[in-house]
């Protein structure tokens, strides 16, 4: 199969993971994003709440990632990118067109883990509110500025945003912590969720493909052990591999389509086209 270059965020471990390793199986050469460039690198901080912080090492890096991919017989590009640094953010893209020239697939998975996930409005720092707004929908954003054009002049491409439903439940009944979500991970998420929407409405007739995917609870390496705590129920979590095996599927085919106007529920969808069991 002829090479098809895609760009992963936040592909250290986790869904990011999982869908990189999952359009290597289908062909595709992944450049993957994320802080953490190697094994021996110190886990940046990812407290949930200001109550208690958290930089426990956890496991995964790009460049296991993409040892995994080229065992798969696909090339990957490991790049060390930061999504509330716009810079980062900007370099990082740019490095991935100067060696492949364009891209086919984005897939917005990386987020910013910080305070707020599970703090209510008063204990919420007010930086973080930024913070959460420039990863999960500045960044995104920048990156389909700089890529777009590649794909309207071939008239393809396709991105896709792993939203939640966090953000767009306007009125949650449960608090942060207690199953709920915090007011700056609701904003960010309810603000990455827009592009979707938008990229489908100015470009869906030049070859443009969107998809907004909501995983759902799911047991990656750094929430395992936490979902408990927050409220969520481990035992309903879906693994990494189910999420992949959608994405996989939106991406390549066309019969997906008809989900481009809708949030798509992976996990539901997973056990309806027998994606992925668990």
């Amino acid at each position: 199969m002829s090479a098809r270059p895609a760009l992963v965020t936040g592909a250290s471990r986790g869904i990011g993971k999982a869908i990189a390793l999952r359009l290597a199986d289908l062909g595709f050469d992944v450049a993957v994003a994320a802080r953490t460039l190697t094994g021996n690198e110190p886990t940046p901080d990812h407290s949930l709440t200001v109550h208690r912080p958290n930089n426990a090492p956890l496991p995964g890096s790009l460049h296991e990632t993409a040892r995994l991919i080229e065992a798969r017989g696909r090339e990957s590009l490991p790049i060390r990118m930061d999504l509330t640094d716009l810079g980062s953010v900007e370099a990082g893209v740019e490095r991935v067109l100067d060696h492949w020239g364009h891209l086919d697939v984005i897939v917005n998975n990386g987020r910013h883990i910080g305070p707020g996930i599970a703090d209510t409005v008063l204990d919420t720092p007010p930086e973080q509110f930024r913070l959460f707004v420039d990863a999960h929908a500045i960044a995104p954003v920048r990156i389909a500025q700089l890529v777009l054009p590649g794909m309207l002049a071939r008239q393809s491409g396709c991105f896709v945003t792993i939203t939640s439903v966090a953000g767009t439940d306007f009125y949650p009944r449960t608090r942060p912590g207690e199953g709920g979500s915090g007011l700056a991970y609701r904003m960010g998420k309810a603000s990455g969720h827009t592009l979707v929407g938008s990229l489908l409405a100015e470009y869906g007739e030049s070859g443009i493909r969107a998809f907004n995917v909501d995983p759902g609870t799911v047991v990656t390496e750094r929430n395992a052990s936490e979902l408990a705590e927050l409220g969520f129920d481990p035992d309903r979590a879906a693994p990494p591999a189910a999420i992949a095996a959608v994405v996989g599927w939106l991406v390549t085919d066309p019969s997906s389509d008809e989900l481009q106007h809708h949030d798509v529920r992976a996990q539901r969808l997973a056990r309806e086209r027998s994606l992925c069991s668990w």
